[in-house]
């Protein structure tokens, strides 16, 4: 089911906007080394979420790649996203409900979810302001200890993917990652295959979980560093070896030292009782 009326709250960027009207999401984690980000996404929620059938809401859940494993799992998915080919495609996936909205005004009343998911909405939100906002509408509309879990982008994943391309020994590339890496800001104005967007340091999403009055229960590496090997997409394609990297991953994901060397990272907390 779709509902196209878009809720009232702060304005999405319109570069942002555009990048994500082309379509290009829904197929992303669905190809190439990325799938490794979606599999380890799905490995770890599996492992946090309480039993089906639970009240999700997927906030920023974009095409609903999450939401349909989610509701195939038996949950009750309910997915809210700002761009208007998100919504449609989304509600048009079996046993998800999907809405116009944005993180930091969202169209849900009090205590109505079990779960909230935020898988994107960090990325894009590059004043920490508006991502304690974000956070603490996922508090507000979750019950009393629930669990809320939101992913962010790593400080130093423009820097590993750079490296892994070889484009950081020309310029503009290495003078872009090293402004990214110390602003954490990365521009649409800047060129590249991404958009506004907003690179976290490892300790940043715990403090602004915290500051919304969420207890953060832990931190999850995502692609730990296996998605720097040059042989990753041909180990995604061998269901053994696949297993393996999953398998590989799990072991570093929660270990201090190694937090930076992940794409995403994927923090984890509940609304106080």
């Amino acid at each position: 089911m779709t509902e196209t009326t878009r809720a009232q709250g702060p304005a999405v960027r319109e570069e942002i906007l555009a990048y994500y009207a082309r379509g290009e999401e829904d197929g992303r984690l669905r190809q190439g080394s990325d799938r490794l980000e979606f599999w380890r996404t799905q490995d770890v929620l599996r492992r946090l979420l309480p039993d089906a059938p639970a009240k999700v809401l997927d906030v920023g859940g974009g095409s609903g790649i999450h939401a349909e494993w989610l509701a195939r799992d038996g949950y009750g998915v309910e997915l809210v996203d700002p761009v208007p080919l998100h919504v449609e495609q989304a509600g048009r996936l079996p046993g998800v409900t999907a809405r116009a909205g944005d993180a930091r005004a969202l169209p849900a009343e009090d205590a109505s979810y079990d779960v909230v998911l935020l898988l994107g909405p960090l990325y894009h939100l590059p004043e920490r302001a508006d991502r304690v906002r974000a956070l603490g509408e996922a508090r507000r509309v979750v019950r009393p200890g629930g669990l809320v879990v939101a992913a962010t982008i790593n400080r130093f994943a423009g820097l590993h993917d750079m490296l892994r391309q070889e484009l950081y020994f020309t310029d503009p590339h290495r003078a872009l990652v090293d402004r990214e890496m110390e602003e954490g800001r990365h521009d649409s104005e800047d060129g590249g295959h991404f958009t506004t967007a907003y690179f976290a340091q490892p300790h940043e999403a715990p403090e602004e979980f915290e500051e919304a009055a969420l207890t953060v229960d832990g931190q999850y590496g995502l692609e730990g560093v296996a998605w720097l090997m040059g042989g990753i997409e041909d180990w995604l394609d061998d269901p053994d070896r696949r297993e393996a990297v999953l398998v590989a991953s799990r072991h570093i994901e929660r270990e201090p030292t190694l937090l930076g060397t992940s794409g995403h990272l994927l923090t984890a907390g509940r609304r106080p009782r």
